[in-house]
């Protein structure tokens, strides 16, 4: 909802809660938007329009920026609903339902039908589930609430051209509690960037056109960098003793070194991977390619962008995963995570924000903990990793 992008900037935003608002009326500081607000174009009919009968900020958006699943679950849990087999059967239905949209919009862009139905279905359930909550006073909520400094006032002042433009409605312009939209989730800064009028009928229509919302899917993705014929990556399985220090290089490599593909393929001979242990050794092993990182483009959740990647697969008919998760190990949380990174940080492997929340940075400065500490370098923050780290027995 998941650069300036819709889910990027969005999961940027979630990282801090809420600052008090400066401003003790609400109604001043949406007359406060006006000169913004017509400096980009946006006319008194329209500004008026989008804040009628928005009274006051919706009490229960600013709250729910400390709940976001992707962040706080175990990617296990997280699969579980993002992969179930009724999504697939879903999926699957619609798959063949737009086939000949889907294949139109994969031969101008190169992404795969299956993926652009897998960002769909995670997404918005393939259209079900785009959010009900009108998105200007959502983001005027925020916006007002000083959540993240300006980013929200200015993705607000984003919609007002958005309905400057005529693509929708107000009362139809609606989303999810921080003001993703329609049923692509994108913030409305990403709307004006990307979102594209697949349909020929002179809208950008991301909640009521299907063909427009998976085109808008496909474009983006081409914007960040899709690589045409490159998959996200594999599930694998590893040799016995095989070296984790060496976890980054071209997929012939691990090819050479005994990796295989838990489906029994071959892995390709072009490009680059490394290896992602989301639950540590015993657990699924995946290798990820740089479209994987597209996806977390588009969400900077490492579960978002491996249940995207996975529900693509099952969607052109590959396999379940195949290795057990550690379901019920003890596992690392928010202010475990914090701790961890500061004392990652303060040995001078972590540079990040000491946010609470694993990912790709997290991942690497653990790994050369591991290594410096000769340790199996999986990358998996688990508790005996931050006791051995602060000295405790």
């Amino acid at each position: 909802m998941r650069s300036p992008r819709a889910a990027l900037i969005l999961a940027l935003a979630l990282l801090a809660g809420p600052a008090p608002a400066q401003d003790s009326d609400f109604s001043g500081f949406i007359a406060s938007l006006r000169p913004d607000a017509t400096a980009r174009g946006i006319s008194p009919k329209t500004f008026d329009a989008a804040f009628a009968g928005v009274q006051g900020p919706d009490p229960d958006v600013v709250a729910r920026t400390r709940r976001q699943s992707e962040f706080s679950r175990p990617v296990w849990d997280y699969l579980v609903g993002a992969v179930s087999g009724a999504r697939i059967t879903r999926g699957q239905a619609q798959g063949k339902r737009l086939a000949a949209t889907l294949a139109a919009i994969e031969a101008k862009t190169g992404v795969p039908r299956s993926v652009v139905l897998a960002f769909w279905g995670v997404e918005s359930d393939f259209g079900a589930s785009a959010g009900s909550l009108p998105t200007v006073r959502a983001l005027a909520s925020l916006a007002y609430a000083r959540h993240r400094g300006t980013l929200f006032r200015d993705e607000l002042l984003a919609a007002l051209q958005i309905l400057e433009n005529g693509d929708i409605e107000p009362a139809r312009m609606v989303g999810s509690w921080a003001g993703a939209m329609g049923q692509v989730q994108f913030l409305p800064s990403v709307y004006l960037r990307e979102a594209v009028d697949f349909d020929g009928d002179g809208r950008r229509d991301i909640w009521r056109s299907e063909a427009d919302a998976l085109a808008s899917i496909a474009h983006y993705l081409q914007s960040l960098g899709w690589k045409p014929g490159l998959s996200w990556g594999y599930e694998v399985s590893l040799p016995k003793d095989f070296d984790l220090t060496r976890y980054r290089g071209p997929l012939a490599d691990f090819a050479a070194r005994g990796v295989r593909r838990i489906d029994g393929k071959p892995l390709p001979t072009g490009g680059e991977a490394s290896l992602f242990l989301p639950g540590g050794l015993g657990s699924s092993v995946f290798l990820i390619t740089d479209n994987f990182e597209v996806i977390r483009g588009y969400n900077t959740s490492d579960s978002y962008a491996l249940a995207v990647g996975h529900l693509a697969d099952r969607l052109a008919g590959g396999p379940a995963l195949a290795a057990p998760w550690p379901n019920g190990a003890a596992r690392l949380d928010g202010p475990g995570l914090k701790r961890l990174q500061a004392g990652l940080a303060a040995k001078g492997l972590y540079a990040g924000e000491q946010d609470g929340r694993a990912g790709p940075k997290l991942r690497e400065a653990v790994r050369q903990y591991q290594i410096r500490e000769g340790l199996p370098a999986d990358g998996y923050a688990r508790p005996a990793l931050l006791e051995r780290l602060e000295g405790r027995p």
